[in-house]
């Protein structure tokens, strides 16, 4: 009709879609995306101190020495421990690299609890995906 001009098209967002939840493969296997603290602590450090005391008592029960089943270990649990790692540092919005922090003597493990464990990431979405912590 004269004098009723059409609507305006609705307007099209420039952030990307929410992150969905990661799945368990992928947080343990997995070098992209962005996983939460609470994830972190979750699978990074409870998931795999409990894998790690599982296996180790497997192995020593299977008649493993103690120096083997803890090397036996280590070696199966490095993967998903640098991807788990991976994941939390590009919340913070930093590169991969930065898991070789932790081979500093003494510095490196505190600092990664910290900026791992205790400080959020960034807010929104970054060069490594959206936030983890806004709901899908």
């Amino acid at each position: 009709m004269l004098g009723h001009p059409d609507p305006p098209p609705p307007a099209v967002s420039a952030s990307p879609a929410p992150a969905a939840p990661m799945e368990p493969a992928q947080i343990f296997f997995g070098f992209r995306g962005r996983i939460a603290r609470r994830t972190w602590w979750l699978y990074g450090v409870a998931a795999m101190l409990g894998l790690g005391l599982l296996l180790t008592a497997l192995l020593r029960i299977a008649g493993l020495d103690p120096d083997a089943a803890t090397g036996v270990v280590s070696l199966l649990l490095l993967w998903p421990s640098v991807a788990i790692s991976v994941k939390r540092w590009h919340d913070r919005d930093k590169s991969a690299w930065w898991v070789l922090v932790g081979l500093i003597p003494v510095i490196g493990g505190l600092w990664l609890l910290i900026e791992n464990g205790m400080l959020r990431g960034t807010p929104g979405p970054n060069r490594y995906g959206p936030d983890p912590l806004q709901a899908p």
